[in-house]
Order: C-alpha cells, then structure tokens, then sequence
C-alpha cells in the first residue's frame, strides 16, 4: 500500500529523540506523503524546514484556534510571504475550538476569518479544526464558499454536518477514532460518504489508533486508519489507500 497521511505535528517535542530516525524509516513502511500541520507562527519556518529536509514532506502555515490569543498581523504578513514555497500546500491548521476555549470565541472567529481569507486569496486548501462549534464555523465557511476548499481534520460531527461539508466542496478525513471500540458516529457516517471526498490522517503523536491506542502516534500508524476505513467500505485496504492517496494528491495538488 501506498499511503498519504494527510495531517501530522512531527515537530512535537514528543518526536525529539528520534524524529529522523522515523521519517527516514517511514517510505519502507508505504508512506508517500506527510503534510505537516502548523500550529503557530513561531512554527511556520520549522515546517518549512522540515519540508526541505525530507521529500515525502509537505507543509502548511496556520495558526490553530487555541494559539490565535497571541496572533498579530505580522504573522499573516509572515505567512504570506512564506506561500510561495513550492512544498507549501494549505494554510492551517484553523478553526474554531468551543470545546477547550483557550481563545475567547470573537477572537477565533476573527483569525479565522483573516486566515480563510488567506488562504482564498492564494488559492490554497485549508485544514480545519473545528470542536463543538460546528454552527458558527460553518456560517462563516458558508460565507467565503466562493474559492474556499480544504478538509475537515478529525471530523467529529454529524451527518447532516458532514453533509453541509460535502456541499461547499470540503473532504472530510479520519484518524484515529475511527478505530476505537466505542466509535460510533464516525463509523456510521464514513459509509455514507462518496469515496472521493474521503482523506485519512494520524494527528500524531495523537489520536493513537488501535491496535496501539495509549502510545505514541507516528505516520505509519495511519495504515491502521485505512484498513479500518476499507473493512468499513467492504473494499480491499489497498483500494482504499489507493483512493485516499488519490484525493489527498487532488486537493493539496502533489503529484504523483
């Protein structure tokens, strides 16, 4: 199989001790491609780096919605001025998180706001965060559908929101959670979904799928993602791969 883990934080500290050692080992193991997901300006050149560093690395600049309390416009300027790096392929990670609201919600959806904008902007895709404010995230994607395009990270909402998703030309991805006993909605709402909007992904180092669920999550582990996906789908873990490396290629424009 091949297989293109669509959103990961190697620069985590938790990946200190042997982050080259795993990158290196991680084509053997039939990852392609690896999008690094920025967290924070401070990061956005450390992406860059580790994007230069390894070729089955790709990155993305963004500011997630638990850093934006200390976002200035010096780091949009920041990022626009790093969008033109060929192994940059989306701005994120962005939304909106109601659940923890370690930012206040107008701040959220204010940086959100000039981060879509961005991102529209520079006709790039977003990786979007969104946690328990399904509502107001999607009204403001609603209001930018014009250019918008990306994926929905770690999709933790209904059906008639994927739905919603699906409708503005979003894809919609799974990690982790998709393989653990007591999932259920996104196991019922994965069958649901066309094929061709469908993306998987680790969020490493969290999100740890089962069969190794309480260690730590790296990029190879996002084989488990798609063999659960295809038992989901009745079809073959390669098609599956096949597939999700396909969509991941289209939407981030990578060739293969």
């Amino acid at each position: 199989m091949e297989l293109f883990d669509t959103h990961a934080h190697l620069l985590d500290e938790r990946f200190d001790i042997d982050r080259d050692a795993l990158i290196t080992s991680l084509a053997e193991k039939g990852i392609v491609h690896v999008l690094e997901a920025c967290c924070c300006a401070e990061l956005a050149q450390d992406t860059i780096a580790l994007s230069e560093k390894y070729d089955i690395i790709y990155a993305s600049l963004g500011t997630h919605p638990h850093e934006v309390l200390r976002m200035e416009q010096a780091h949009l300027t920041l990022y626009r001025g790093l969008l033109s790096h060929n192994k940059v392929v989306a701005i994120g990670e962005i939304g909106l998180d109601y659940h923890y609201d370690f930012s206040p919600r107008d701040v959220q959806k204010r940086w959100f706001v000039e981060q879509l904008e961005l991102a529209i902007e520079h006709k790039l895709p977003v990786l979007l965060h969104v946690r328990e404010a399904f509502k107001d995230a999607l009204d403001i994607l609603k209001s930018h559908k014009d250019g918008l395009s990306g994926v929905m990270h770690c999709f933790s909402g209904s059906y008639e929101v994927a739905k919603e998703c699906l409708d503005l030309g979003l894809y919609i991805a799974f990690g982790g959670a998709l393989t653990f006993h007591n999932a259920r909605r996104p196991v019922e709402i994965i069958k649901k979904l066309p094929l061709e909007r469908l993306l998987i992904e680790t969020d490493c180092p969290y999100m740890t799928p089962e069969p190794h669920r309480g260690k730590r999550n790296d990029p190879s582990m996002v084989r488990y993602v798609c063999e659960r996906a295809a038992e989901l789908l009745n079809i073959s873990a390669d098609e599956a791969a096949r597939i999700t490396l396909s969509n991941g290629r289209e939407l981030f424009k990578i060739q293969g």
